[in-house]
């Protein structure tokens, strides 16, 4: 088998290969653009040479992870945070990246990551192109929310009505100002359709999922949050415990404890983007319709303060939908046996303590 730690940029790679039965090794650099990457492993598997080759997680590559599985070559993803932590010397360069992932490698003491399937990232896309547009219409309405202001008028959400829009349309603007408001409302036109299509995609996609469906019955979770913490997460069985879960999506503090003192920053932000913003989201939503997640928020927000209380539900919300994905229940069976079904566990303990007696 052909070894290959490969140090991956979006232009070119280097790479450091050894043979397990020949015990011979090299390295070398390959281009993307005229095609000698793609070239050197086609050759590699002309030869009909068994490949094992080893990457740190980054963008930009999945073309090359396509070619190596059209090759049916292995391939190893790894966390760039251990590699990096395990790296001793303070000189770094492309050929030693190359050859550390290879020395990893062979000491099979490369940290490999779980890597979603190709139909989790076509989704994760859809879930990704929404919020982005979202994001682009909500920067186009401050703007025009600014216009507004400007000529004294506040209408806050009922600027959006059609008494709102023809009054925003109304004000008499010098001609780039007007432009201005002319360009930013065509493309709100634009983009609210185009979302709409997209969420629907959405809520079409999280019906045909029962994990998602199962998880949309806690009060705050929408088809958005739902598939999304269906997609990233992939599996609960990736992860021991609740704990786990918050720590993965970068919801715990930032520790530097030493020496019996206990020093806790801010949130450490390890972890998916899109499913903490839809976490923290879904938890306010669900403070606003349910009056015991009401009463904890308030308790939180008075010891603590509001943005706090805010991380703090959106954490106990991710603990929460794991252990109802993990367990198969819905919400009410949650309220019922309690998290981790501690309740149905004591419950069934004296049951058969009563019989034994």
């Amino acid at each position: 088998m052909l070894v290959i730690g490969c140090d991956y940029h979006p232009s070119v790679q280097h790479i450091a290969w050894m043979d397990t039965e020949t015990g011979e090794c090299s390295e070398k650099q390959l281009r993307h653009s005229d095609g000698e990457a793609e070239k050197f492993y086609r050759d590699l598997k002309a030869k009909g040479v068994e490949v094992r080759v080893g990457i740190e997680a980054t963008g930009h590559a999945r073309w090359f992870e396509h070619l190596l599985a059209e090759l049916k070559f292995e391939l190893w993803v790894g966390d760039p945070a251990q590699i990096k932590a395990a790296r001793v010397r303070k000189q770094k360069n492309d050929r030693q990246d190359a050859e550390h992932i290879l020395k990893l490698m062979m000491e099979d003491r490369f940290p490999r990551v779980w890597v979603p399937g190709a139909e989790n990232r076509d989704l994760r896309q859809l879930l990704w192109h929404r919020h982005r547009l979202v994001q682009m219409r909500t920067r186009i309405m401050n703007q025009l929310q600014a216009v507004a202001m400007n000529e004294g008028v506040r209408g806050k959400k009922g600027l959006w009505s059609q008494s709102g829009r023809k009054q925003l349309e109304s004000f008499q603007l010098a001609p780039w100002a007007t432009r201005r408001r002319q360009d930013l409302l065509q493309l709100l036109d634009q983009l609210t359709p185009s979302i709409a299509e997209l969420t629907t995609a959405i809520e079409q996609q999280a019906e045909q999922s029962p994990d998602a469906q199962r998880l949309m019955t806690h009060p705050g979770v929408g088809p958005i949050t739902a598939l999304a913490y269906v997609l990233i997460i992939g599996s609960p069985g990736r992860f021991g415990c609740g704990k786990q879960i918050g720590s993965y999506l970068g919801l715990i503090p930032c520790e530097d404890s030493s020496a019996g003192r206990q020093r806790l920053g801010h949130i450490s932000k390890q972890g998916n983007t899109l499913l903490r913003f839809l976490l923290v989201e879904a938890a306010q939503a669900a403070v606003r319709g349910d009056a015991d997640w009401r009463r904890q928020f308030l308790h939180l927000a008075m010891r603590r303060e509001h943005k706090i209380a805010k991380v703090a539900m959106a954490r106990k919300l991710a603990v929460r939908l794991y252990w109802m994905w993990r367990k198969g229940w819905d919400y009410q069976q949650l309220l019922q046996f309690g998290s981790q079904g501690r309740k149905l566990l004591f419950s069934h303990s004296v049951g058969t303590t009563d019989s034994t007696r």
